[in-house]
C-alpha cells in the first residue's frame, strides 16, 4: 500500500530578476557613453586635462624644471606630482578619458555609418498627401513626357530619384552626413595616430658644437633628454652617427634670423659615410629618424694654464638669454687643473671656474650687459673667475651650465676677480694662471626623432578639414511632383492635359532652398509659380513629419 504525501507543494520560486536589471543597466551605461553629448563632454574634459602638461613643467621632457619646480613649491610640488601632474599624458586620469573618448565616438560612429549606408541605398521617400502643407508649393503645367520627364531633368542636376506612377520623389545633401562621420572618423583616427606615436615612437635632444671630433651617436646615453616610447626597446634605436662641420647664419639689420643652414657628416649603420645639409625647415631625413634643427648659439673658446704650465681649452657651449642679439652665458669649468707633475697630486680646493657672459655684438661703451646684434660683429666675453672646490667629484647633480650655488654659499668656492676680455687678449690672475680668449665655434641643438604615428595624423587631419567642411555647408532637403489631370472628367493625364504639383522640404537650415525650389521648377514647367498663400509657416511642422 503506497503512501500519499498529500503535504502542499512549495511555491515556484520567483524569476529572477537581478540579471534583466543588470543587463538594462549595462544596455543604458552604453548608450549614454555613446551619445554626441558624452562624446562633447569627453572632448572637453580632454582638453581640460591637458592643461596642466602645458602649464606645468613634465618629467619627460624637462626634468631639470621639474626639479626646479620642486624647489620653489617644496609644499605644492609634492601633491601635484601624487596625482601625476608633471607627467600628465602618461596619467591614468588622463589616459581613462582618452579610453573613454575613444570608446564613445566609435559606439557613435557605427550606428551612424550603419544607418546612412542603409538611407543611401534606400530610395527617397514617397511623396505626403498634402504637398501645399511643405514649406516651398507650387502648381505648374506638366511637361512632355510626365513623371519620367521630371526624374530625367532631376537626374541631370544630381539628385537622387524614385519614380512611383505618377509621383516623383528627390532628395539631395547627403554630402552633410557623409562629412560628419568622415569627420568623427578621423577623430578616432587622430587618436589612434597619437597612441602610436606615443607607444612606439622615440625623441631626444642633443647639442653639437661645430668641429669636434667625436661624433654624436645614435644611443640613448648620449642625448641630453630623451623620450622613448613603451614599446621601443634601446637595440631599437637606428644606428647612425652626426658630427656637425660647420654651421652658418645670417641676419637682417633688425636681428631677425634670415638663413641658416648646417652641414654635417653622417656615418650609415652600413659603414657609409656621406655629407649632408639642412635647416630649421628642411629636416635631415634618414633611415628611421628625423635630425631637425632647434637652435643654434656660441661656444667661446677659453684657454686656462696653471701654474705648473699645463694648458687646458674649454669649448662649452654658452645658451642663449632669448634677447634678440643672442647674448649668452655660461660656464667654463676647469677641475683637473693645479696637479703636480711631481707628485701627481691634486689640489681640490684650487680648482677654477669662470662664470661668463658672451656679447657677439656688443655696445661701444659699458655696460657690457647686452648684445646689439647676433652677429659677430665686436664680440666680448666678460669672465668672473671663482677657485675652490667645485663639487664635481661629489656626484650631486647639477647643471653644467651655472656654478654650483650651493658650494658657494658654504664658502667652498669663492670669487677671485672679473675680466672684460676680447677676442685674443689674455688675463692674468693674482696666483699667475692666466686665461685667453680664443674666439667662438658654433654649435646647434638637435632634436632626433622618429614617430611612426605621424602619416596617420597627417592624413586624418587632413580627411578631418575635408569632412567638416561638407558638414557645414552640406544642405539635404526633398522635392516631390505628383502629375495630375489638368481636366477632372479625363482618366489620366496626357501631354498638353496634365499639371504637376510641386513641393520642397529642406531637412537642415537651408536660407538659400527657396530660390533653389524656384529654378527647379521653372527648368520642370517653365511657367510654375510658387505658392505664396497664407498659412504655409504655421503647417511647416506638420509638412516634416508628413514628408519623413
Amino acid at each position: 500500500m503506497s503512501v500519499v504525501d498529500e503535504r502542499p507543494a512549495p511555491p515556484a520560486a520567483a524569476p529572477r530578476r537581478r540579471p534583466r536589471r543588470l543587463v538594462a543597466l549595462l544596455r543604458n551605461s552604453w548608450r549614454q557613453l555613446t551619445s554626441m553629448r558624452t562624446a562633447l563632454v569627453l572632448l572637453f574634459l580632454l582638453a581640460v586635462a591637458a592643461i596642466p602638461g602645458s602649464v606645468l613643467p613634465q618629467r619627460g621632457v624637462n626634468p631639470e624644471d621639474v626639479r626646479d619646480y620642486f624647489t620653489a613649491h617644496p609644499d605644492l610640488a609634492p601633491l601635484l606630482d601624487r596625482i601625476g601632474a608633471f607627467e600628465a599624458f602618461n596619467s591614468v586620469w588622463f589616459s581613462a578619458i582618452y579610453l573613454l573618448l575613444f570608446t564613445s565616438l566609435i559606439g557613435c560612429i557605427l550606428p551612424r555609418l550603419r544607418d546612412h549606408a542603409r538611407a543611401l541605398r534606400s530610395k527617397p521617400p514617397a511623396a505626403p498627401k498634402r504637398l501645399d502643407r511643405l514649406p516651398q508649393h507650387a502648381v505648374l503645367a506638366g511637361p512632355e513626357g510626365g513623371a519620367a520627364a521630371i526624374a530625367a531633368t532631376l537626374r541631370r542636376r544630381h539628385w537622387r530619384v524614385a519614380v512611383r506612377g505618377d509621383e516623383v520623389s528627390a532628395e539631395k545633401g547627403y554630402l552633410k552626413e557623409t562629412g560628419n562621420l568622415f569627420f568623427h572618423s578621423s577623430l578616432v583616427a587622430v587618436l589612434i595616430g597619437v597612441a602610436v606615436g606615443s607607444w612606439y615612437g622615440w625623441s631626444g635632444n642633443k647639442l653639437l658644437v661645430a668641429g669636434e671630433e667625436n661624433a654624436f651617436c645614435n644611443t640613448r646615453q648620449q642625448y641630453a633628454e630623451s623620450k622613448i616610447g613603451p614599446r621601443v626597446g634601446s637595440a631599437d634605436l637606428p644606428g647612425f652617427c652626426v658630427r656637425l662641420d660647420d654651421f652658418q647664419a645670417r641676419f637682417l639689420e633688425s636681428g631677425q634670423p634670415e638663413f641658416f643652414n648646417a652641414t654635417v657628416t653622417v656615418d650609415g649603420a652600413d659603414g657609409e659615410r656621406r655629407p649632408a645639409d639642412f635647416s630649421v625647415n628642411a629636416p635631415l631625413r634618414l633611415d628611421g629618424a628625423n635630425v631637425h634643427l632647434l637652435g643654434h648659439g656660441y661656444a667661446p673658446v677659453i684657454r686656462y694654464t696653471d701654474r705648473f704650465g699645463k694648458s687646458q681649452t674649454s669649448n662649452f657651449p654658452f645658451l642663449t638669454t632669448g634677447d634678440v642679439g643672442m647674448t649668452s652665458e655660461g660656464l667654463a669649468a676647469f677641475p683637473d687643473v693645479n696637479v703636480d707633475p711631481a707628485t701627481g697630486e691634486r689640489a681640490p680646493d684650487l680648482q677654477v671656474a669662470f662664470s661668463g657672459l658672451y656679447l657677439p655684438t656688443a655696445p661701444a661703451t659699458a655696460p657690457f650687459v647686452r648684445s646689439e646684434h647676433p652677429t659677430e660683429r665686436n664680440p666680448v666675453l666678460n669672465l668672473v673667475a671663482y677657485q675652490g672646490n667645485l663639487g664635481m667629484d661629489a656626484g650631486i647633480p647639477g647643471s653644467v651650465y651655472e656654478l654650483d650655488q650651493r658650494q658657494v654659499q658654504a664658502g667652498k668656492v669663492k670669487e677671485i676677480g672679473t675680466k672684460l676680455l676680447r677676442k685674443g687678449e689674455t688675463w692674468r690672475l693674482d696666483d699667475g694662471t692666466t686665461v685667453e680668449f680664443l674666439g667662438t665655434k658654433p654649435y646647434v641643438t638637435l632634436t632626433v626623432r622618429h614617430d611612426p604615428g605621424s602619416t596617420v595624423l597627417l592624413v586624418s587631419s587632413g580627411v578631418l578639414l575635408v569632412g567638416l567642411m561638407g558638414s557645414l555647408f552640406g544642405r539635404r532637403r526633398r522635392v516631390f511632383f505628383r502629375v495630375s489631370s489638368a481636366d477632372p472628367t479625363s482618366g489620366s493625364p496626357t501631354s498638353g492635359s496634365s499639371l504637376v504639383e510641386a513641393g520642397g522640404l529642406p531637412r537642415t537650415d537651408h536660407p538659400g532652398f527657396a530660390d533653389e525650389f524656384a529654378q527647379l521648377v521653372a527648368a520642370i514647367g517653365g511657367d510654375g509659380r510658387p505658392d505664396e498663400k497664407a498659412g504655409v509657416d504655421d503647417d511647416r511642422a506638420g509638412a516634416r513629419e508628413g514628408a519623413e
